[in-house]
C-alpha cells in the first residue's frame, strides 16, 4: 500500500503508456538507425582511411625503395671497378665516364666518391644549378666537376678541381691550396671500412646545395671506400601527392625527431650559422601533438580538433630507419558521415510526427476491453479465488485471456493447496504418503505409486504406494526396483529416463511386476502417467507413477490431457523439491553429525590419557536426559523434549570439551608435581648424585689427608644414605598421589636451602625466550653455588595481555586468574597440597570451558540450536555459583546442562584412562559424588534420578571395567547426599 508520508505516484491509463512506448519506440528506431547508419558510414569511412593509410605507407615505402635500391645496385657495380684501386689521378679518371653517366642517370645523387686508407679522395660532381657553378667557381660550360686529393711520397697533400662539359671534355682546372679534407675522418669511410655490406648514414643537409639527402657507401677492396650522396627532394614531392583532406600532415623524420620529407619542403631546412634540419615535432601543432604526447589510441588532440593519426616505421633512410607519420582531421574525414545524421534525424521527426495520430487512435481501442480484467486480476492478487469471471470480448486476444484467466485461478487455488499442504509436512515417510495423495486425486486416478533415487547410487526403489486412497505395504506387491544405467527395466521406465513425462497403455500382460497391483484395483487394462522427480541440477531423484482405470471410453482422454499432464508435473515438481530439501537436510544434520563427532574424536585422539571422554559424555547424557523426559516426578513432569530439543542437546554433549584443542596436552596429561613437557624430578635426581658425588669425594680427600678411615666411611655412609632418603621424599612429593601435610611442606623447604656447585653456564643452549627470562636476573660468576630446590626468576612465564578476559565481557565470565601463565618453580611446585596441578596450570585447564563457550558462541547456529553454548558451557558450574567459567547458580542454569556437569563428572571418576588417578569403582564414584550433591557442587534432583533409575548401572554395564562395577547401596547414598532423612 502507498506510503502515508508521501503522496502517491501519479499513474497514467495504458492508452497514454502505448502512446507513449508508441513514440518512443519511433523515436527510438530512428535515433538507433540514425547511429547506426551514422557509426557504419564512420566504420566505412575509418575503414577505407586505413586502406588509404595503408596505400600511402606502401607508396612511400616503394619510392624510398625505388631511390635507395637503384643505387645500392650502382654502388655494388662500381665498386667492383678495378679503376678504382687506381693510386693516381690520370688512372682514377678513367671512372669519370661511368661515374658521370650514373649522375645523369640518377637525378637525385648528388656525387659519387672514393676514399683511400692513404687519405686520397676522388669525387664526381653534376653542376645541375648557376647556384653551384658560382659556389665551385666553375666555367659555365662546366657539366661536372672532378674533385681529387693525392698524397705524394712524402705525405703532401694535393687537392684540385677539374671541370668537364656534357661531352668530358676538359674545360677547367683549379687548386685548392687550403683544402685539408681527410675523408679518413669522415663516418661514412670509417663505417663502411668495418663492416662487409653497405651503410647509410642518418639523413642530414648537404653544404653545398642546402639540399636533404643521406650518404650510401660500401668498401671497395682492401683500401677504398666508394660513396653516393643521395638528395632525398623527391620524397617531399611524393607526401604532397598523398595529401587526403586540405589540413592532412604528413612527414618522414628519423629517430631523433629530424624532419626528413614534408610537403611544404621549404620549411625542412633551418637557415642559422649552420644549416640543420627542421625538427618534425616543429612543423605543425598536430606533429607536436603526436610526438610530444602520451598517444595511447589512433586519435590525438591539436588546436581544438581532433586528428586520425597513423604511424609506421619505414626500414630505408638511415641506420635506424625512418618514421612515417599521417595526421588527417576527423572532421574534415568525416563530413559525409556529420550530413547523413542529420539527414536521418530529420526523417525520423517527421515519420514521428505523422504515426502520433494513428498511435494514440489504436491504443484507446485497445485498453477498453481491459478494464474488466483488472478487478478479476486484483481479485487473483488477493487470493480471492471466487471472484466472478469477466464478461467475454469481442478481442480474440482478450477473450482467451479471459478464458485462461478463469483457468488460472482455478489452477492456482489447487496448486497453493497442495503446495501448502506439502510444505507443512516435517517427516519424510509423512511427506510421500501426501505426495501420493494430493497427486492420485489430481489425476483422477485409482492408484500411484513413487520411486527414489538410493543416495548416489543409479537405482530406483520403490517407497510408498496407495490404491483407492489407502496406504499399501510394498513387500505385499513385490515391486522391484530399477537401474537408471541399465536398460533392464519396463518400457515405460526406460522412457521416462529421458524424458520428464511418459503416457503408457498397459495391459496386464505388460504389467511386468505392477500385475498384482493390477489385480488390486480390478482392472485388466490401465492407463500409466509417469513424471520424472528431478532437482535444481536436473538429476533425476524418483519417479511418480499414477495408475487410470482403463474404461473404454471418452472420459479417459480427459484425464489424459495435456494440460492435465502439466499440471501433474508442476505439482509432482514442488514434491521433488519438498523431498530434496528433507533429504538435503536429514544429510547436512548426518554431515553436522558427523563433524562434531570428528572434531570429539579429534579432542580425545589429542590426548592418549582422555580417550573417550568427548564420546562416552554423550551417551551418559542422553540416558539421563531420557530418564528425566520419562519421570513422572514434579522437578521433571514438565521436561518433554521436542525433536530439535533432542538435537540441541546432542549436539552440546559432543561438543562439551571442545575448547580442550586450546589447551597444551601436557597440562591436561600432567601425571606429577614437575611434569612438563618431561618430568623435571631427573634434573633434581642428577643434583642428588653430584651431592652424593661430593660426599664422596669429601671422604677421598679427608683420607688422603690423614683422617681417621673408619670415622670417614661412617661419615660418608651417612651422608649417601641421608642423600637417598631425602631424594625419595622428593620423588614421592612429586607424585602428588597424597595430600601435602604441613610436616612435608616443612622438610621440603628445609631441604631446599641445601646447595650443589654449577660449574656450567645455564645460559647456554636453551632457546631465545628462557635466555629473555634469565635476563631478569644478572648471570652469576662461575662455578655458583645454587639451591637444591629452586624457584627461579626464568620460571615464572608472564602472561599475554591479549588473554586476558575483561570484567565486562560479553559471556559474562567470572574468573580469578592468576598473574602468571605459568610458575614452574621446582619447590613451588613439590610444594602443591593437593593432585599434580599449579593454581596457574588449573587455570589453563579451567580455561577450555571459556573456549567452548566463546568457540560455540560464534557458530552460526540455527534458532532451534541457539541453546548449545549454555548447554555445553555449563558443565563446570556449581548449584552454589562457585563453578567456572560464569559462577552460575543452579537457578541460573538449565536441565540439560545440569544434567552434562553430572554426566562429565561420573565419566571422569570411572574413567580407567587417567596417568594422574586410578579408576574409582562404582561405589567410590558414587560416594564422591553423593558428597559433591551435599554440598551443593551438582544438582540435587539429578542426582536423586541419577540414582533412583538406575542410570549409573546402565552406563557402568557399557562401558566400565567389570572390575570397577561392585555393589552399591543407593539408599545409603541418597542419605549421605542429604536428599533422605
Amino acid at each position: 500500500m502507498p506510503s502515508p508520508l508521501r503522496p502517491e505516484q501519479r499513474r497514467l491509463p495504458l492508452h497514454v503508456h502505448i502512446s507513449v512506448m508508441f513514440t518512443c519506440l519511433l523515436l527510438l528506431t530512428g535515433v538507433v538507425l540514425g547511429l547506426f547508419n551514422y557509426r557504419q558510414t564512420t566504420q566505412i569511412i575509418l575503414s577505407s582511411s586505413e586502406k588509404l593509410f595503408n596505400r600511402i605507407e606502401q607508396d612511400v615505402r616503394l619510392d624510398m625503395a625505388a631511390t635507395y635500391q637503384p643505387i645500392r645496385h650502382l654502388l655494388s657495380l662500381l665498386a667492383g671497378d678495378p679503376a678504382a684501386q687506381a693510386t693516381n689521378l690520370e688512372q682514377r679518371l678513367s671512372l669519370l665516364r661511368p661515374f658521370s653517366q650514373s649522375l645523369t642517370d640518377n637525378p637525385s645523387l648528388a656525387s659519387l666518391y672514393l676514399g683511400y686508407a692513404n687519405g686520397d679522395f676522388f669525387m664526381v660532381r653534376p653542376l645541375r644549378s648557376t647556384a653551384l657553378k658560382t659556389l665551385l667557381k666553375a666555367p659555365e660550360a662546366a657539366a661536372f666537376q672532378v674533385w681529387s686529393i693525392e698524397h705524394d711520397a712524402q705525405g703532401s697533400l694535393h687537392s684540385q678541381s677539374l671541370f668537364f662539359d656534357p661531352a668530358l671534355l676538359p674545360v677547367g682546372r683549379q687548386d685548392n691550396l687550403a683544402d685539408r679534407y681527410d675523408p679518413r675522418s669522415r663516418a661514412w669511410f670509417t663505417q663502411a671500412r668495418e663492416q662487409n655490406e653497405q651503410i647509410t648514414t642518418e639523413p642530414y643537409v648537404f653544404f653545398s646545395t642546402h639540399n636533404v639527402g643521406t650518404t650510401l657507401a660500401r668498401r671497395s677492396g682492401g683500401n677504398a671506400v666508394i660513396g653516393a650522396d643521395l638528395t632525398l627532394v623527391a620524397l617531399s614531392a611524393t607526401l604532397s601527392k598523398h595529401v587526403v583532406t586540405p589540413s592532412t600532415e604528413i612527414a618522414l623524420f628519423d629517430a631523433d625527431g629530424n624532419a626528413v620529407a614534408y610537403p611544404d619542403s621549404q620549411r625542412l631546412i633551418v637557415e642559422g650559422s649552420a644549416a640543420s634540419l627542421a625538427k618534425a615535432a616543429d612543423l605543425s601543432p598536430a606533429l607536436h601533438a603526436l610526438l610530444t604526447g602520451d598517444r595511447t589510441s589512433n586519435r590525438v588532440s591539436a588546436e581544438g580538433r581532433q586528428w586520425i593519426v597513423a604511424r609506421s616505421t619505414v626500414e630505408e633512410g638511415g641506420p635506424k630507419g625512418l618514421q612515417l607519420a599521417l595526421l588527417v582531421p576527423e572532421d574534415e574525414l568525416l563530413v559525409d558521415a556529420y550530413r547523413l545524421r542529420w539527414q536521418g534525424a530529420l526523417i525520423t521527426l517527421a515519420i514521428l510526427l505523422l504515426c502520433l495520430p494513428l498511435g494514440w487512435v489504436i491504443s484507446r481501442i485497445l485498453v477498453k476491453p481491459l478494464h474488466a480484467l483488472v478487478k478479476e486480476a486484483d481479485a487473483i492478487r488477493s487470493f480471492n479465488f471466487d471472484f466472478p469471471s469477466a464478461r467475454r470480448s469481442p478481442v480474440l486476444e482478450v477473450d482467451q485471456l479471459s478464458v485462461s484467466m478463469a483457468r488460472m485461478k482455478d489452477t492456482l487455488a489447487s496448486f497453493f493447496r497442495i503446495t501448502d499442504t506439502l510444505g507443512a509436512e516435517t517427516r519424510f515417510a509423512s511427506l510421500l504418503q501426501r505426495v501420493l495423495f494430493e497427486t492420485v486425486q489430481i489425476a483422477q486416478a485409482q492408484a500411484g505409486l513413487i520411486y527414489l533415487r538410493e543416495s548416489d547410487s543409479t537405482r530406483m526403489e520403490p517407497y510408498g504406494l496407495v490404491i483407492d486412497g489407502a496406504p499399501q505395504a510394498l513387500e505385499t506387491f513385490e515391486i522391484q526396483g530399477h537401474d537408471l544405467q541399465h536398460s533392464n527395466g519396463p518400457e515405460w521406465f526406460e522412457q521416462l529416463i529421458s524424458a520428464n513425462n511418459v503416457v503408457s497403455h498397459l495391459g496386464f500382460d505388460q504389467a511386468g511386476d505392477l500385475q498384482r497391483v493390477l489385480l488390486a484395483m480390478q482392472s485388466p487394462r490401465i492407463h500409466l502417467i509417469g513424471i520424472r522427480l528431478h532437482n535444481r541440477h536436473d538429476e533425476t531423484i524418483g519417479l511418480l507413477i499414477l495408475l487410470v482405470n482403463d474404461s473404454g471410453t471418452t472420459a479417459d482422454l480427459e484425464k489424459l490431457r495435456p494440460d492435465r499432464i502439466a499440471f501433474l508435473q508442476a505439482v509432482s515438481g514442488a514434491a521433488a523439491v519438498s523431498i530434496e530439501s528433507q533429504r538435503l537436510q536429514a544429510r547436512q544434520k548426518q554431515l553436522l553429525d558427523a563433524f562434531i563427532q570428528l572434531l570429539a574424536g579429534a579432542i580425545d585422539a589429542k590426548s592418549p590419557y582422555t580417550g573417550g571422554h568427548c564420546q562416552r559424555v554423550p551417551e551418559l547424557t542422553l540416558m539421563l536426559a531420557q530418564a528425566a523426559a520419562a519421570s513422572d516426578a514434579p522437578a521433571f513432569r514438565a521436561y518433554q523434549p521436542s525433536e530439535d530439543e533432542w538435537e540441541a542437546l546432542h549436539i552440546a554433549a559432543w561438543l562439551h570439551d571442545c575448547g580442550k584443542v586450546t589447551t597444551p596436552e601436557y597440562v591436561v596429561d600432567k601425571a606429577t608435581k614437575l611434569e612438563t613437557i618431561n618430568d623435571r624430578i631427573h634434573e633434581i635426581r642428577t643434583r642428588f648424585e653430584v651431592l652424593k658425588r661430593d660426599a664422596w669425594v669429601s671422604y677421598w680427600q679427608a683420607l688422603a689427608m690423614g683422617g681417621d678411615e673408619s670415622a670417614l666411611a661412617g661419615l660418608r655412609d651417612t651422608t649417601l644414605a641421608a642423600l637417598d632418603d631425602d631424594f625419595a621424599f622428593v620423588a614421592r612429593c612429586n607424585l602428588g598421589s597424597e595430600a601435602m601435610a604441613d610436616a612435608d611442606l616443612q622438610r621440603l623447604n628445609t631441604l631446599a636451602q641445601r646447595t650443589w656447585m654449577r660449574t656450567l653456564d645455564d645460559r647456554l643452549g636453551v632457546s631465545w625466550e628462557e635466555n629473555r627470562r634469565q635476563a631478569r636476573t644478572p648471570a652469576p660468576s662461575l662455578p655458583v653455588r645454587e639451591k637444591l630446590l629452586a624457584d627461579k626468576p626464568e620460571h615464572l612465564l608472564e602472561r599475554d595481555p591479549n588473554e586476558l578476559i575483561p570484567e565486562d565481557n560479553p559471556w559474562g565470565f567470572k574468573l580469578d586468574v592468576p598473574r602468571y601463565k605459568y610458575n614452574r618453580g621446582e619447590l613451588y611446585n613439590l610444594s602443591i597440597s593437593r593432585g599434580t596441578l599449579t593454581r596457574e596450570e588449573r587455570y589453563v585447564i579451567n580455561h577450555h570451558m571459556v573456549q567452548t563457550i566463546m568457540m560455540l558462541s560464534h557458530l552460526p547456529f540455527p534458532g532451534h540450536l541457539e541453546s548449545i553454548a549454555e548447554i555445553a558451557g555449563g558443565h563446570h558450574e556449581k548449584m552454589d555459583g562457585t563453578g567456572y567459567p560464569k559462577r552460575l547458580k543452579r537457578e541460573e542454569m538449565s536441565l540439560p546442562a545440569r544434567m552434562m556437569a553430572i554426566a562429565d563428572i561420573f565419566e571422569a571418576l570411572t574413567a580407567a584412562d587417567r596417568p594422574y588417578k586410578k579408576a574409582k569403582t562404582l561405589s567410590e564414584a558414587l560416594a564422591i559424588m553423593a558428597t559433591m550433591c551435599r554440598e551443593a557442587h551438582i544438582d540435587a534432583q539429578l542426582f536423586g534420578l541419577f540414582i533412583s533409575e538406575g542410570v549409573y548401572r546402565q552406563y557402568a554395564e557399557r562401558f566400565l571395567d567389570p572390575a570397577q562395577i561392585d555393589s552399591v547401596d543407593p539408599a545409603s547414598l541418597l542419605l549421605k547426599a542429604g536428599l533422605v532423612r
